[in-house]
């Protein structure tokens, strides 16, 4: 069936019409005649049925009708231009559109990278944020790293790591204390997660204590927001040792507390099942999965007492 879709030129001369609001600017823009974005326009208009601008002798208006459809036009015109410009640069490569966690992506993934570009130049790896599962089918991505329990219809799972968050404050905020126990650290302001909303809850009955305000407090989608927080002494927070090395080493964050939060859940390569023959994802998989293992048993001896 023919789809119901006016021509790609008659919305180009629309969308630059709309933007300056004059058929002369978008005639200039566009290097065509007056008459020929007149005629593209009015062709628009008389292919909608509606009436996009109000012609006068001191100009064109849009309507109403013509401001609400120019917004969707620009907004689907920028969007096949990103996705032309994203063809035309891959020049036939093999590209992997990775979705990932974003902090788990910047401290731990990308100072990895490298390596994977070195071993395998022909291929080239993107990455954009997600936090949360998605439809694969809805997306450009080819797979995705994401924390949870494995369970996404449709797709291989490669369990990576555990996360073992452990409490971590400003030590300006020990005041001098070596370490906090639990008690005292139910007195400082709880640092949340948003997709963890109960971690401070798990860990406080983990250490078999029941804190009414473990759920309130300051919220923060990223680790490195909530690294950030914890720093600036607004509180202590539950963040994973393997996403805020540098800042441990450098004494911008310590240990508050060295009893870890366990947790069956994991950080996992997702690639959905139509994906699983490529090559390039083949090797991607491979390298991580590696690189994990490799991180995992040089931390093995990392002195947080983790419950099981």
């Amino acid at each position: 069936m023919r789809r119901k879709i006016p021509s790609t030129a008659a919305l180009v001369c629309f969308e630059a019409a709309a933007r300056h609001e004059s058929f002369t600017k978008a005639s200039h823009e566009l290097s065509l005649t007056q008459g020929a974005v007149c005629r593209q326009i009015a062709g628009l208009e008389e292919f909608l049925n509606v009436e996009l601008f109000r012609r006068s002798r001191r100009g064109v208006k849009l309507t109403e009708a013509g401001l609400s459809y120019s917004r969707r036009v620009a907004t689907q015109l920028d969007a096949v231009e990103r996705d032309t410009l994203s063809v035309m640069g891959q020049q036939g490569a093999n590209v992997i559109e990775l979705a990932v966690v974003p902090t788990f992506g910047t401290q731990w993934l990308l100072p990895r990278l490298k390596d994977f570009q070195q071993r395998h130049p022909e291929v080239t790896v993107n990455l954009t944020n997600r936090t949360r599962p998605f439809l694969f089918a809805d997306t450009p991505f080819d797979a995705a790293i994401y924390f949870g329990d494995a369970d996404w219809s449709g797709t291989h799972s490669h369990r990576l790591m555990g996360e073992n968050p452990v409490p971590v404050c400003s030590p300006g905020l020990l005041g001098g204390a070596g370490q906090l126990d639990g008690e005292q650290i139910a007195q400082l302001p709880l640092l949340q997660q948003t997709t963890r909303p109960y971690a401070w809850r798990q860990w406080f009955n983990s250490l078999e204590m029941n804190v009414a305000r473990d759920m309130t407090g300051p919220r923060y989608e990223l680790f490195s927001m909530l690294a950030q927080a914890a720093m600036h002494e607004m509180g202590v927070a539950l963040i994973p040792p393997f996403l805020i090395q540098r800042e441990l080493a450098e004494g911008r964050l310590v240990v508050a507390n060295r009893h870890g939060l366990s947790s069956i859940k994991a950080y996992y390569l997702m690639i959905p099942e139509r994906k699983v023959e490529s090559a390039s994802l083949r090797a991607f998989r491979d390298w991580l999965v590696v690189e994990a293992e490799r991180y995992a048993a040089a931390h093995k001896d990392d002195s947080y007492n983790l419950t099981p």
